[in-house]
C-alpha cells in the first residue's frame, strides 16, 4: 500500500491536471463557436458553387477550355494532408495520418514506390509525422493554421492548380476531417483535381442548359479557378472546426477521468490514513498492556 505522502502528492498532481484540462476545454469551446459559425455559413455557398462548377465542366463543348477537368493516368500524385498544429485532440490527427498511409499502401502504392507521390502538409502534426518517415514532403505551408484566412488558402490552392496544369501532378487529393458535430468528425478523402464531373444520370438530365455570357473561355478564366480556391478554403475551415471540437471533447473526457481518479485516490488516502491510525492505536494498546503486565 502506498504511503500517505505518495498518495497526497498524486492527488495534488491530478488536481493540477484537472484544472489544466478544464481550462483547455473552455478555450476550445470558445474557438469552436467561431470556427463552427464560419463553416456553417460557408457550406451552402460552396455546395452551390460546386454544383455549378460540375455542371459547367460537363457541358463545356471544348474540353480544352477547362484543363482542370482533364482526366489522365495518375502517375504523379499530390496528397494534401490537413492536420493540426497541436495535439491533445484525441484521434483527430491519427485518423488523418492513418487515411494517408492507407492511400500510400493501397490506391497509390505503385506511385509511392516509384517516389511519385508528394505530400503537402498543412499542420505541424502531419508534417512531423511524415517528415520522420522520409516521404517526399512539401512543408512550405505547414504553419498555415497560425494565420488561417482565404488569402493564405488561395496560395496553397494555386500551388496545386498550377502544378496540375503544368503536369507536375496528374491528380490532387485532400485528406482532412469534416466537421459533423462537437463529438463527431468524419475523415474525407476528396479529389480536388481533376474536377469530378456529375456522374448521376438523373442529375445530369435535370441540369440547366447554360447559355454562356461572356464566353466559355472567360468563364474558365474567372469562375472555375475561383470556385476551386473556395472549395479548398472550405476544407481548411472544416478541419479547423473539427480540431476544436475534437479537443473540446478530449479535454472534457480527460476532466471527467481526473474527477474519477481523484475520487479513487481520496478513498485510498482515507483507507491508508485509517490503517496508519489503527496501527498506532494497536501499538499504544500493546505498549500499555506490556507495562501493565510488567507492573
Amino acid at each position: 500500500m502506498p504511503s500517505l505522502k505518495e498518495v497526497r502528492l498524486r492527488i495534488q498532481s491530478i488536481n493540477s491536471t484537472q484544472q489544466i484540462t478544464k481550462a483547455m476545454k473552455m478555450v476550445a469551446a470558445a474557438k469552436l463557436r467561431r470556427a463552427q459559425d464560419a463553416i456553417i455559413q460557408m457550406r451552402p455557398y460552396t455546395q452551390r458553387l460546386q454544383t455549378i462548377l460540375q455542371n459547367i465542366s460537363s457541358q463545356l463543348e471544348d474540353e480544352a477550355s477547362n484543363p482542370y477537368a482533364e482526366e489522365r493516368e495518375p502517375n504523379k500524385v499530390l496528397l494534401v494532408v490537413i492536420t493540426s498544429d497541436r495535439g491533445l485532440a484525441g484521434a483527430f490527427n491519427a485518423n488523418v495520418t492513418k487515411a494517408v498511409n492507407s492511400l500510400l499502401t493501397g490506391k497509390y502504392a505503385s506511385q509511392a514506390a516509384a517516389g511519385n507521390v508528394q505530400l503537402l502538409t498543412i499542420g505541424k502534426k502531419g508534417n512531423d509525422f511524415f517528415g520522420r518517415r522520409k516521404y517526399p514532403l512539401n512543408s512550405e505551408y505547414a504553419t498555415l493554421f497560425s494565420s488561417l484566412n482565404f488569402n493564405q488558402a488561395r496560395r496553397v490552392a494555386e500551388f496545386a492548380m498550377d502544378g496540375f496544369l503544368a503536369r507536375r501532378f496528374d491528380r490532387v487529393e485532400l485528406v482532412y476531417n469534416e466537421f459533423k458535430n462537437v463529438a463527431t468528425q468524419i475523415i474525407r478523402t476528396e479529389q480536388f483535381l481533376p474536377i469530378v464531373e456529375v456522374k448521376n444520370e438523373s442529375q445530369k438530365a435535370s441540369t440547366t442548359n447554360y447559355i454562356f455570357e461572356p464566353s466559355e473561355k472567360e468563364i474558365f478564366a474567372e469562375l472555375i479557378p475561383k470556385t476551386l480556391k473556395i472549395q479548398f478554403y472550405k476544407a481548411l475551415l472544416e478541419s479547423n472546426a473539427s480540431e476544436h471540437g475534437a479537443r473540446m471533447t478530449a479535454m472534457d473526457k480527460a476532466t471527467d477521468n481526473a474527477k474519477e481518479l481523484l475520487k479513487d485516490l481520496k478513498l485510498i488516502y482515507n483507507r491508508t490514513r485509517q490503517a496508519a491510525i489503527t496501527k498506532e492505536i494497536l501499538e499504544i494498546v500493546g505498549g500499555a498492556e506490556a507495562l501493565a503486565s510488567n507492573g
